[in-house]
């Protein structure tokens, strides 16, 4: 499949580390770039239009400077997710800022994206948008988006539902563009897997929330080395969205996860109406993704890539991806 040339030689491994809310901060995003994965960070994770602009100057000129003293590493690009929804008062300047510092790489999420697309293109930047179903694959590409982000069951935060044995074979269909898979990747050869399925990239966020740069509670980081996926509640109590988290954190909050459970003629109970001293999703809530059981450290995120890069490799045969530095 077609790779955008903005990825060609400066990737390390064909994974693009997902942006996670309040996790994904510069330290993050720039280890990740400097060890050949792109990163990505939600732009609401800078608490203002002010703030996400110091980021940006900041990753800017630290990637900069790291690629002059080391020319012939893969320094992979770095990128901005946008929520597109009418809901985020703070897009309008978010994406001007996007377009100010022609952030090379966009994702954007939660409604269309048809004005982030042409904004990002017209400086020559791309832009893959997060997909949970086949109905919005097809409005994304509508909207000139140059790859599809496909979120399948098992992903951390807001999951889909549909396998991605299901998911990319049907949008290969009628999509031959580039395509990130996400759901329970957590392993070089969960990476390679995900190539297999015809996809050209994995899109991990999870696996690098046990990392030393992710923005969390050590408390967090040690839930997700300590537990596995038999502790991942799906649920839309906490958001009014459905997404996947983790159960003793929701215990930590005085709530009994079983409450939250929907069956046929029960639905869960619902917690996302907004009240002083209720937890709140992310900060107090706690999500992670189906592949925590093979998380068993916190390291930092260039030995994490290292790890995956070698498990790759020998899934790969010593054949790995041609866009991939060897």
């Amino acid at each position: 499949m077609p790779i955008p040339e903005l990825f060609h030689g400066r990737l390390t491994l064909p994974v693009i580390g997902a942006p996670m809310f309040l996790a994904s901060g510069p330290e993050l995003v720039m280890a990740q770039c400097k060890a050949g994965v792109p990163g990505v960070f939600p732009s609401v994770n800078a608490r203002s239009p002010g703030m996400l602009e110091e980021w940006l100057v900041r990753i800017e000129r630290e990637l900069e400077a790291f690629r002059a003293a080391h020319p012939d590493a893969g320094v992979a690009p770095f990128g901005v997710n946008l929520i597109v929804h009418s809901t985020n008062p703070r897009l309008p300047e978010d994406l001007a800022l996007v377009v100010k510092h022609r952030v090379p790489f966009m994702v954007t999420s939660v409604g269309k994206p048809a004005e982030a697309v042409r904004a990002v293109h017209a400086y020559g930047g791309i832009v893959f948008h997060d997909v949970t179903t086949v109905k919005y694959a097809h409005k994304a590409i509508e909207a000139g988006v140059d790859g599809l982000i496909l979120v399948c069951a098992g992903a951390g935060g807001h999951a889909g539902t549909l396998s991605p044995f299901a998911f990319v074979a049907e949008v290969r269909e009628f999509w031959s563009g580039p395509i990130a898979l996400a759901g329970a990747i957590s392993s070089g050869r969960a990476i390679r897997a995900a190539e297999v399925l015809g996809a050209d990239f994995a899109y991990l966020g999870t696996r690098f929330l046990a990392t030393t740069e992710a923005h969390v509670p050590d408390s967090y980081k040690r839930m997700i080395v300590d537990h596995a996926a038999a502790d991942i509640l799906y649920t839309s109590a906490f958001s009014g969205v459905p997404g996947n988290y983790l159960r003793p954190s929701i215990a930590a909050s005085g709530i009994d996860a079983e409450t939250l459970v929907e069956t046929p003629g029960k639905p869960a109970l619902k917690m996302f109406a907004p009240e002083a001293n209720q937890p709140k999703a992310w900060k107090d809530i706690w999500s992670a993704g189906h592949g925590i059981g093979t998380i068993h450290e916190i390291r930092s995120a260039s030995e994490v890539i290292t790890d995956l890069r070698k498990e790759y490799q020998e899934a790969s045969g010593g054949q790995p991806s041609e866009f991939i530095q060897p």
